[in-house]
């Protein structure tokens, strides 16, 4: 053990369960060596422009950037945490030596415990030419965009519909790239139908079963050949269609970066459900290995705010077993069981079916499919998987149809139709007018009654899914309010184009109010007249 410097804790990985595992162990006297191969801490969080889901816990209706700057301004003020950035972890070898690569200096570490946070890597997609200039990965495109300011093109097709997809194809949006369209090779989206509506309600075309076939360019890429699937996902004969554009991103899928593990004993196997091969662990994330632990996308793919909890509950045990003082030891319990509760409401949910499938493969699904406490009702969503957005027909049994509700003056109305976690909506409502009938996962359901349309819940919501209508603002006229988060802001008196859920202009309105974006966290708030027979139609609007 010559030259080896015994530490209580390693932790590879700086992302948010790298983050927030140091911070649940710091925070009981753990001294932690914290390790990220770039030079900045955060992670995936610094490039994510987009708003949380989830609830207050893990930061929802909060930016992921924001959320990595206070993950990393609370990493700073505290004392029990040495951060290695521009250091990169080179080998665990028996016993657990760590050897580091840092400051141009070999370092080696003999750790008491170890957590491994180390994400995951981008999967790519066999088709011709797929090696030309322009053919992106989403993270490639995110960095360029929203870490550096580069526009990685003028028009760009997407490739995937998970909800990494869909919101790049957003942020693409708001940084002035044309999105000629999403493509998806299953039946049906693979992200959330608000991200998906987000998309449909600026025109961008969605398109499932359908993939690429080739990228057309000679140096560069010119354009690419899609073409349709059939439901055995096999190519469709004369379906090739050229598109026009300048770029290709790639949104195929995570892989768990488990290149450190391999180097161990810890015991691996292929789970389809969490992205590919997988340490197997506890519920406390410690593997077969006694002391090093796993957190986050390295133990199979998820959302970010999962990642988030992971790593506590991680952090946490390791403090448990390392700060032995009989006073925290309760707390820390109390704590460690919190978070799991919370990870498993997070799961409860249809959109966490997947995820409990993979878990209950190597024994960790303890969970009903469904919570007891969900709402038994559910919207027959199969228009809207398939398209992405709600339609007007299918509207007509969704939305209220009282004109006592209209008349009795501005209403919230919420087109949230797919159960996932997420409660923004119901924790900003002043009135608890709005509801998810005790579970994060249910549909919100609006009281009319409570409503007092004050348009909080408009600006609260991550998938800018909430309206308030005031359908009899004149004889003729009616208020619609809305979200909207592009550049140019418009102004009150603005004449402006009004679009429907499909991006389709269908009259022409005048801004009322505007509440600006520096107050509600970057989405301006517009209030907008239109012709009364576009009230219920009116969900977008475009600054001429």
């Amino acid at each position: 053990m010559h030259n080896i410097e015994k530490v209580e804790l390693i932790i590879v990985g700086g992302g948010p369960a790298g983050l927030s595992a140091a911070l649940a162990a710091a925070n009981y006297g753990v001294n932690v060596i914290l390790v990220e191969e770039r030079e900045f801490l955060g992670g995936q969080l610094v490039k994510q422009t987009h708003r949380f889901f989830g609830s207050e816990k893990e930061y929802a209706g909060t930016r992921g950037l924001k959320i990595s700057n206070l993950l990393v301004e609370e990493i700073k003020e505290n004392e029990h945490i040495k951060v290695l950035t521009s250091s990169r972890v080179l080998g665990i070898y028996k016993d657990k030596i760590v050897t580091i690569l840092t400051n141009n200096k070999m370092m080696k570490y003999f750790p008491k415990a170890l957590i491994l946070a180390t994400g995951a890597s981008e999967k790519f997609l066999a088709f011709e030419n797929n090696d030309l200039p322009g053919v992106f990965g989403a993270g490639a495109v995110q960095t360029l965009m929203n870490l550096y300011g580069v526009s990685p093109a003028k028009k760009i097709l997407m490739v995937g519909s998970g909800n990494i997809g869909l919101i790049v194809s957003y942020q693409l949006l708001q940084a002035g790239v044309e999105v000629a369209c999403v493509i998806e090779a299953a039946p049906k989206i693979g992200g959330y139908s608000v991200h998906a509506s987000k998309l449909r309600r600026m025109g961008v075309p969605i398109l499932t079963s359908h993939t690429i076939k080739k990228a057309v360019g000679k140096d560069k890429v010119e354009g690419a050949i899609i073409c349709q699937l059939d439901s055995s996902w096999r190519e469709i004969i004369d379906t090739d269609q050229f598109i026009k554009c300048d770029a290709i991103c790639l949104s195929v899928g995570l892989t768990p970066l488990t290149d450190l593990l391999r180097q161990t004993n810890i015991k691996t196997v292929y789970i389809s459900e969490l992205g590919g091969y997988i340490p197997i662990r506890d519920e406390n994330m410690e593997t077969n290995i006694k002391n090093l632990f796993v957190a986050g996308d390295v133990s199979g793919i998820e959302e970010a705010t999962s990642a988030i909890i992971e790593g506590q509950i991680a952090g946490l045990n390791v403090a448990k077993r390392i700060n032995k003082n009989v006073k925290y030891q309760l707390e820390i319990e109390k704590q460690i069981m919190e978070a799991k509760e919370e990870l498993e409401l997070l799961r409860a949910g249809p959109v966490g079916e997947k995820v409990r499938k993979g878990l209950k493969k190597i024994g960790l699904n303890n969970s009903k499919n469904y919570d007891e406490r969900m709402s038994n009702e559910e919207y027959d969503i199969s228009f809207l998987m398939r398209t992405g957005i709600p339609s007007n027909d299918n509207l007509k049994m969704k939305l209220p149809q009282s004109e006592e509700i209209f008349n009795k003056g501005p209403i919230a109305i919420s087109e949230c139709f797919q159960k996932f976690p997420c409660d923004p909506c119901v924790k900003g409502c002043p009135f608890d007018a709005i509801s998810e009938e005790g579970n994060i996962n249910n549909l919100p359901y609006v009281d009319f009654e409570k409503c007092t349309g004050c348009a909080i819940c408009v600006s609260k919501c991550p998938g800018l899914a909430m309206f308030v209508v005031q359908k009899n603002y004149t004889d003729s006229t009616s208020l619609v309010t809305l979200p909207y988060e592009f550049l140019p802001k418009p102004m009150k008196d603005q004449t402006v184009l009004v679009l429907n859920r499909e991006g389709t202009e269908i009259c022409e309105g005048i801004v009322k109010r505007v509440i600006d974006g520096k107050i509600q966290d970057k989405t301006t708030v517009v209030t907008v007249e239109v012709p009364k027979e576009y009230f219920l139609e009116t969900r977008n609007i475009k600054v001429k």
